[in-house]
């Protein structure tokens, strides 16, 4: 029996369909194959790109506080603007939208970003870092694909200029580029995390903390925030009113070699350093070098001293006012002035060039250039300050005549302000070199460790400070820096007035004006440095008249604020109480600086066994009478002691906590006061 013809037709048809069927499925294993086997690994590193990637999360940095815990630096949360370029269909316009949101932004920075979002091949570009919250919300408001904010660490100066040199600032990438910032950026800056950048099914970008930061250790300074603003408040004023380029000061308590404010004018706000030039930047203080002048004839007088070449009344003739020292040098006191014969004292407190030449003959190279080193020039003196210049002192081989000369007052030797100041105050504290510096302990893991002074060398016997500082202390009563007197003190110092030196000459108009000095002298509890350049204000451009006086400004208010009582005729401050006393009214002193203000306080031992009366003590003989008592004092406030609890005549308990409240004003005594 025949086969229908459509059946023929209809099996070559199931065939081909078949056949193409099998080609079609076995085109899709093949390909299943290849991507499920061969092309695994690249597809899903492919898709973690697109999906998720991740992001260091800066660290936290740790505090920069002044001695006293307040705050100088800190850090705050900061929102950073990210883009994720894969994502952006249109670069060129999401780059105008992004622009018109920030607001601040030019044609140059539109067409960076449109560049930076047109880069496909990138799953990250930060369009903007450590934006306000503002601007922030002006681009959330977008609600632009492939755009998002993370949380990045930003640091922030409260107190704006104030110590802006010293503590220096820090990049976007959290790390610091100048001053503390910079020098203890390992400590400071902690443990950078991780963020965990993720894309949505709907391409929107979120992230999350994969790994958190850990916060850096905080830093305390040396510096007391009150101290350094005292010292900025009158440098600035020196300078302006001398109409000078700048100026640096520093106070440093001798004994411990702690800085307590580092000045400079021009200052910046370290907020907003990249508006600031490099010159307002520059820490004059430990970068600038300057020839001091007759400042470091205290290093010549010091070396005279200790050697034993030259007593203190040893006369010296810098007749007729002219000294040749070689066939091409002649050197002059200032003004030309003839000082005619004098002591070897009244050479260093009448600032005499020729007599300090004199003096600096008889010390010769080898002794002389030996103190140079010793008070430190020529070498950086400070660990905490890797900007601070060495200076310039020439080998002692190379010292001509003419050098010797020139050294001995204080020329041909290059030095900083804060050089300066460590060299007078190893006169100061008795003859031994301390190392200045900038940091006083830090906080790691809520624990505090105390860094500790280092006295380096002894530079002079404590008998050449003594007689030094004798000297020093005339040259403020009687010589050229009495404008740095202060009533009731006695301030040891030295002025200094050398001619800057521009394009290898000596310029005859620009001089550096400075001043170096310690006080209360006997008992010093700062020394201090202010070196003012090329003033040319009213009161000339020396250092008696320029920079002393900026000095006694910072000086007296530096007093007061530290609670030091006048060393010249103190007016008594503890009488023992009198229970006849009655009607006795209290006593009074009479000044012309204002109305009248008592002497009288009241301090008495009670009976045995109770607790005594120690309103009117210092803070040191109260703690002391304390401990020996047995008793823990709590101590509230500076000065001398208003007030105690337990009041004086209570029960003494030993091991007992006796709170203390001090005062620097002492208080008019009442009635009851005196009866007690």
């Amino acid at each position: 029996m025949a086969v229908p013809a459509w059946r023929a037709v209809l099996k070559r048809r199931v065939i081909v369909v078949t056949a193409l069927l099998g080609l079609w499925v076995a085109a899709i294993e093949s390909r299943l194959v290849f991507l499920q086997v061969f092309s695994h690994a690249e597809l899903v590193a492919r898709a973690e790109r697109q999906q998720s990637r991740t992001q260091d999360a800066p660290a936290a940095r740790g505090d920069i506080l002044d001695r006293r815990g307040r705050m100088l630096a800190t850090s705050v949360d900061a929102d950073t603007i990210y883009a994720v370029p894969s994502e952006i269909a249109d670069p060129a316009g999401v780059a105008a939208r992004l622009c018109k949101a920030l607001r601040d932004c030019n044609r140059k920075e539109q067409t960076q970003i449109a560049e930076r979002l047109g880069a496909q091949q990138r799953q990250f570009a930060y369009i903007r870092r450590q934006v306000s919250e503002d601007i922030k919300n002006r681009v959330a408001e977008l609600n632009l694909e492939g755009i998002g904010f993370i949380k990045e660490s930003k640091r922030f100066y409260p107190n704006a200029e104030l110590a802006s040199h010293l503590l220096g600032w820090v990049g976007v990438d959290n790390g610091g580029l100048s001053g503390i910032e910079h020098t203890y950026d390992a400590q400071i800056r902690g443990k950078k995390g991780t963020v965990l950048i993720q894309t949505d099914a709907r391409h929107r970008a979120f992230s999350r903390v994969e790994r958190p930061p850990t916060a850096g250790s905080s830093v305390e300074l040396t510096v007391d925030q009150y101290l350094q603003y005292v010292a900025e408040r009158e440098l600035a004023a020196g300078v302006a009113e001398n109409r000078a380029l700048g100026g640096s000061a520093i106070i440093m308590n001798p004994h411990t070699g702690e800085i307590l404010a580092m000045a400079n004018v021009p200052t910046f706000n370290p907020n907003a350093f990249r508006d600031a030039d490099e010159v307002e930047r520059r820490n004059r203080a430990i970068q600038d070098l300057y020839e001091p002048g007759s400042t470091f004839k205290v290093v010549t007088a010091s070396a005279a001293i200790e050697e034993k070449v030259m007593s203190t009344e040893e006369l010296i003739d810098t007749n007729p006012g002219r000294l040749r020292v070689d066939s091409a040098r002649v050197i002059t006191d200032d003004g030309n002035h003839n000082n005619g014969v004098l002591s070897f004292t009244r050479v260093i407190v009448k600032s005499s060039n020729i007599g300090a030449v004199k003096i600096g003959f008889r010390v010769g190279t080898e002794r002389l250039s030996r103190f140079v080193s010793l008070f430190g020039f020529g070498n950086r003196v400070s660990p905490d300050f890797p900007a601070e210049s060495p200076g310039i002192v020439w080998k002692p081989e190379k010292w001509t005549d003419s050098a010797l000369a020139s050294v001995s007052m204080g020329y041909q030797v290059a030095v900083t302000p804060l050089q300066m100041v460590a060299a007078v105050s190893s006169v100061a504290n008795g003859g031994l070199f301390v190392e200045p510096r900038v940091v006083r302990g830090v906080y790691r893991n809520g624990v505090r460790y105390q860094l500790r002074p280092k006295e380096l060398r002894r530079v002079i016997s404590a008998d050449t400070a003594a007689t030094l500082t004798t000297i020093m202390e005339q040259v403020v009563t009687d010589g050229t820096a009495k404008r740095a007197r202060i009533d009731g003190f006695t301030i040891a110092g030295k002025t200094g007035t050398s001619q800057k030196l521009i394009s290898g000459r000596y310029s005859h108009s620009d001089h550096n004006a400075s001043f170096i000095g310690f006080l209360p002298s006997r008992n010093p509890a700062i020394a201090m440095v202010v070196v003012i350049d090329s003033a040319k204000g009213p009161n000339g451009d020396h250092g008696g008249t320029v920079a002393a006086p900026i000095f006694q400004r910072i000086a007296e208010a530096s007093l007061r604020y530290l609670g030091i009582a006048p060393t010249v005729n103190p007016t008594p401050a503890v009488v023992v109480a009198r229970h006849d006393l009655a009607s006795t009214p209290a006593p009074t002193t009479t000044s012309d600086q204002g109305p009248e203000r008592p002497i009288v306080r009241v301090v008495a031992d009670g009976p045995d066994g109770t607790v005594p009366d120690l309103r009117g003590m210092g803070a040191r003989e109260a703690v002391r009478k304390l401990v020996t008592l047995g008793m823990t004092p709590r101590i509230v406030g500076a000065g001398i002691v208003v007030s105690q609890t337990p009041a004086p005549g209570e029960p003494l308990e030993r091991g007992g906590v006796c709170r203390l409240t001090l005062e620097r004003a002492l208080p008019r005594p009442t009635a009851e006061s005196v009866h007690q």
